[in-house]
C-alpha cells in the first residue's frame, strides 16, 4: 500500500509540475502573443485530472498521503479557477498578466512539494519517496473528517464562491441593472430626470423569463409614454433560420419575451403608451456577425448538435470575432438607440427603453452625460429558480 500511494502521489506531482512549467512557459509566450504550448497543455492537463482524482480519493482512504502537501495541489486548480473569474470581472485587460501569475505559483507550488519529498530540487524517482507516507493504511477518523470536510466546507465553499463570482460579473456587467438573489433573477429599472422635467425609464429585459414577469413590467409602463422597442428587423432575409428562444425558454418553465412581451410598433393601442421600434435591421451587421448569428440560430433550432457545438467552440476565441460582436450587437444599436432617444425627447416628457440589460451601461452611462439622473429605482422578478429546478426535474423525469 505505501508502494501504490507513493507512485500515485509521485505520478500526480510530476504532471502538475508538468502542467506548470508548460502553462508558465506558455503564458510568458502570450504575453508576446505568441501562443505554440496550448494543446500540449491541454494534453497534460488531460491526464492530471484522473491522476488527481484517484490521489483526492486516496486522501479519504488512506491516512498515508501527506496532506500538507497534496491537500494545496489538488485544490490549486478550483482556487485559481475563481480568482481569474474574480479577475477578469473587474480587470479583464489584465488577464494574460494574471495568469502569468496563477501559473507562477503553480510552478513554485510543485517545486516546494518536490523539494520536500527530496530533501533539495532533485528528480529521483519516486518523486514521493515510501519514507514520507502514514504508517496506517485506513483509520476511520480519517474518512470521516474527509467525508465531513467535503460536504460540510469544500462543496458548500465552492457553491458560494460560484454564487459570489455570479452575482458580482452581473451587477459589474450590467450596471447594477440584474440582481442576483437567493431565490432568483431580478431587474432593476432606473428612473432618470433632467433639470428640464424629461423623464426617461431604461427598463432591463430578458430574453427569458416568467410570463407574470413580462405582465407586470407592461402594466408599469405609464400612459401618455413613447415606449422605444428593441427588435432587429430583417427586411433582407439574412437570418435563417431567425433566432428563437422559445424552445429553449419552454425546456426551463419559462417564457420567451418574444411570445409574452411583443407589442406592435408604431401604434397607439387606445390610450396607452405610443410605440416606436428603435433598433438595427440585421443587413446594418457585418458578414461574420450575420455568419455568428446564424450559427446560434441554428443550435438553437436544433438542440444540442455535436458538429454545431465544435464549430461555436471553434469560433468563440477569435478576438477579431468578438470585436466586431461587441461592435455590431451592443455598441451599432446603442448609438441608434440614443438617437431615437434624442429625436423622441424633442417632442416628449416621458421614454420608457425596454431593452436587453447588456445594453443598459452604456445607454445610462450616455444619458448622465447629458444631464440625467436616477430618481427611482423599482424591481422585478424575471424568474425564480424554483420555477427553473421544477421544469429540469419534471424534464429528467
Amino acid at each position: 500500500m505505501k508502494k501504490f500511494t507513493s507512485i500515485v502521489c509521485s505520478i500526480c506531482l510530476l504532471l502538475f509540475l508538468l502542467d506548470g512549467g508548460l502553462s508558465l512557459l506558455d503564458d510568458s509566450l502570450g504575453l508576446i502573443h505568441v501562443h505554440v504550448l496550448g494543446g500540449l497543455r491541454a494534453l497534460v492537463f488531460l491526464f492530471f485530472i484522473p491522476v488527481a482524482l484517484l490521489t483526492y480519493g486516496l486522501i479519504g482512504v488512506t491516512p498515508m498521503v501527506p496532506k500538507r502537501w497534496f491537500l494545496p495541489i489538488l485544490l490549486y486548480a478550483p482556487a485559481a479557477l475563481l480568482g481569474m473569474i474574480l479577475f477578469a470581472i473587474y480587470h479583464s485587460n489584465l488577464l494574460p498578466a494574471a495568469t502569468w501569475c496563477i501559473s507562477l505559483v503553480e510552478a513554485s507550488l510543485g517545486l516546494w512539494v518536490l523539494w520536500r519529498a527530496q530533501g533539495k530540487i532533485a528528480f529521483h524517482w519516486p518523486l514521493v519517496p515510501e519514507a514520507h507516507m502514514g504508517d496506517k493504511a485506513f483509520r476511520w477518523s480519517n474518512l470521516l473528517g474527509f467525508l465531513a470536510g467535503n460536504f460540510f466546507v469544500l462543496l458548500p465553499g465552492m457553491l458560494a464562491g460560484l454564487l459570489v463570482c455570479a452575482s458580482l460579473a452581473l451587477d459589474h456587467f450590467t450596471a447594477g441593472y440584474l440582481k442576483l438573489q437567493s431565490d432568483g433573477l431580478v431587474a432593476r429599472a432606473k428612473t432618470y430626470v433632467r433639470a428640464d422635467g424629461k423623464t426617461i425609464l431604461l427598463m432591463p429585459m430578458m430574453h427569458m423569463g416568467e410570463a407574470d414577469f413580462y405582465s407586470q413590467v407592461a402594466r408599469s409602463f405609464p400612459r401618455g409614454a413613447v415606449i422605444l422597442q428593441e427588435g432587429v428587423t430583417d427586411r433582407k432575409n439574412l437570418q435563417n433560420p431567425k433566432l428563437d428562444y422559445s424552445h429553449l425558454a419552454m425546456s426551463l418553465g419559462l417564457c420567451s419575451q418574444k411570445q409574452e412581451f411583443s407589442p406592435s410598433a408604431d401604434g397607439n393601442p387606445g390610450d396607452g403608451p405610443v410605440w416606436r421600434r428603435a433598433d438595427v435591421d440585421v443587413a446594418d451587421f457585418s458578414p461574420p456577425t450575420i455568419n455568428f448569428l446564424n450559427l446560434i440560430a441554428r443550435f438553437y433550432a436544433n438542440g444540442p448538435d455535436s458538429s454545431l457545438l465544435q464549430e461555436l467552440l471553434g469560433k468563440s476565441p477569435d478576438a477579431t470575432l468578438q470585436e466586431q460582436l461587441v461592435t455590431d450587437l451592443l455598441v451599432k444599436r446603442n448609438e441608434h438607440l440614443l438617437g431615437e432617444i434624442r429625436t423622441q425627447l424633442q417632442s416628449s416628457n416621458l421614454i420608457v427603453v425596454p431593452w436587453g440589460a447588456a445594453h443598459m451601461p452604456g445607454i445610462s452611462s450616455e444619458l448622465e452625460h447629458a444631464g440625467f439622473h436616477v430618481s427611482e429605482t423599482q424591481e422585478f422578478k424575471i424568474f425564480n429558480f424554483r420555477t427553473v429546478a421544477d421544469a429540469l426535474s419534471a424534464k429528467s423525469e
